[in-house]
């Protein structure tokens, strides 16, 4: 699908629709919308008037130009109230522009840049929004399928359009940096919605390979042995009830002053968790396959990061295993030493997540970070929590955690700050260990996170607890049902407000 930028008079340009966009109490008409409205005899006019729309969040009406005109059909789509407004209703509004062309089956439409909105909304962010819901809006997982693909209709086309031509750079500014992000995304997206048996923790090695490889980033993933010479007692023990080998995957991208220290992206890749020993319900466990889905974001977004040139030294990390139950299975009671000399008591086995960051974050430590930022599909609590709309975020800085917050407010991937007080440790004390790996149920994300604390060597440091946010169930304007990619754009906003970009 392409995404192109036209500025300049509408006439001369034609497309299958052109969609208009409107806020609720919005009278009387603007811009490019007044003089489309008025060359249509005062379609859209009448169409208020009636009250058939009404510009409320989310509505889409659709209407036929009764003489000729060079568009053959009218998307009209409401923006809700100008008070409520938030940016992420432009890339909704894209998402429903793609989703309405493809119900009608067709392959292209042009979408009237909004010309009424506040002055605080950059041009550059408006494109970059539109570019997003467009690409995203337009995403499908559909490698298994293989019945109707003749009657498949492939969107082709999205255009940005301005009847101002001072606007082109501006929105050519913002369609690149969104087609970056959208890429790195739809690339997370796809590794969430593979199956168990096609995305192991070696062929997400793989994967990642051949794209570091591409765009400039060291790339490195140790086997096994590797792995048990650093001494990771928690990513061995957990993949110990697995035939597939786990591997720790490293992205190293130095683009910034080499006396720099980096930015470190920790990811979780459980690429299936059974629960183990303490084996899960049958019932949903093929979302499993779901639980490698902050290691898809934090390789992603390192990637996008290659791809934009950004001025800085990124390294992500990925501890990558599948947690299953065998005859060679770590049990509930064993004792696991993680790679920090740490010992850890394994209650239960599905709280495997915990037992692969500590390594990870452990090995992070060695790099002397500027920052370290984890992402995991951690604990259940969350969901019982936050439910399916915002992530958990804790951290021990409070300009990283504010850092975090701005750029998951920009991004419209949204997080809710949890405390980290030291009370919580309480619950994760052991008689015979370091730590148990499990609090039990009362405020288990924050103690989860405390757990995850313990192996966090006096760094800057926050965790992103994206459980609930890894699968899409009913599906939305540009997030179609499965693998969310969620937390990819949000890191790549952190290092483009980083590094000022």
């Amino acid at each position: 699908m392409e995404v192109k930028v036209v500025a300049g008079r509408i006439e001369g340009l034609k497309d299958q629709a052109l969609a208009l966009t409107f806020f609720e109490e919005e009278a009387p008409l603007k811009g490019l919308a007044k003089e489309v409205d008025t060359t249509l005899s005062g379609a859209i006019s009448k169409l208020k008037k009636q009250g058939d729309f009404t510009g409320k969040t989310g509505q889409v009406a659709v209407f036929y130009p009764q003489i000729q005109f060079q568009f053959e059909r009218i998307f009209l789509i409401g923006l809700g109230k100008t008070d409520k407004f938030e940016l992420d209703q432009i890339r909704q509004s894209a998402g429903r522009a793609v989703q309405k062309a493809k119900e009608l089956k067709l392959s292209s439409v042009t979408f009237a840049c909004p010309d009424n909105l506040s002055a605080k909304y950059q041009l550059a962010d408006v494109a970059q929004a539109l570019t997003e819901g467009a690409l995203l809006g337009n995403y499908n997982f559909d490698l298994y399928k293989t019945a109707d693909l003749e009657k498949k209709i492939e969107f082709k086309s999205f255009t940005i359009f301005s009847v101002d031509s001072r606007r082109k750079v501006p929105l050519e500014k913002g369609r690149e940096w969104g087609e970056t992000t959208s890429w790195a995304c739809a690339t997370a997206r796809n590794w969430i919605n593979l199956p168990g048996n096609a995305l192991t923790p070696n062929r997400l090695a793989e994967e990642a390979k051949k794209l570091a490889l591409k765009y400039g980033v060291k790339f490195q993933a140790l086997t096994p042995i590797e792995i048990s010479k650093l001494k990771m007692g928690g990513l061995l023990g957990v993949s110990k009830g697995s035939e597939e080998p786990c591997r720790f995957i490293i992205l190293e991208y130095r683009n910034g002053n080499a006396k720099d220290a980096p930015i470190v992206f920790v990811g979780k890749g459980v690429t299936f968790d059974s629960g183990g020993i303490s084996i899960k319900p049958a019932e949903k466990m093929e979302e499993m396959k779901a639980d490698m889905s902050g290691a898809a974001a934090a390789i992603a977004a390192t990637l996008a990061v290659a791809r934009m040139k950004l001025p800085v030294n990124l390294v992500a990390l990925v501890p990558a295993t599948e947690n299953l139950p065998s005859g060679t299975s770590m049990k509930p009671g064993d004792i696991l030493t993680a790679m920090n000399g740490k010992t850890i008591e394994v209650i239960n086995t599905d709280a495997e997540g915990r037992l692969i960051l500590a390594d990870a974050l452990s090995y992070a430590g060695g790099y002397k970070p500027k920052a370290v930022i984890d992402l995991a599909t951690l604990t259940g609590s969350c969901i019982v929590a936050l439910g399916h709309n915002r992530a958990g975020l804790l951290g021990n800085d409070r300009k990283l955690v504010d850092r975090i917050k701005k750029a998951a407010e920009k991004s419209a991937e949204k997080v809710w700050e949890l405390p980290l007080d030291d009370e919580y440790k309480e619950q994760i004390k052991s008689t015979i260990a370091d730590v148990k790996n499990s609090g039990g149920r009362p405020a288990g994300t924050i103690t989860a996170a405390k757990f995850l604390e313990m192996f966090v060597d006096s760094y800057s440091w926050a965790h992103l607890d994206i459980a609930g946010m890894d699968l899409e169930f009913n599906g939305k304007p540009y997030t179609p049902k499965g693998g969310t990619g969620f937390g990819t754009r949000l890191l790549i906003q952190l290092i483009r407000d980083w590094v000022g970009r």
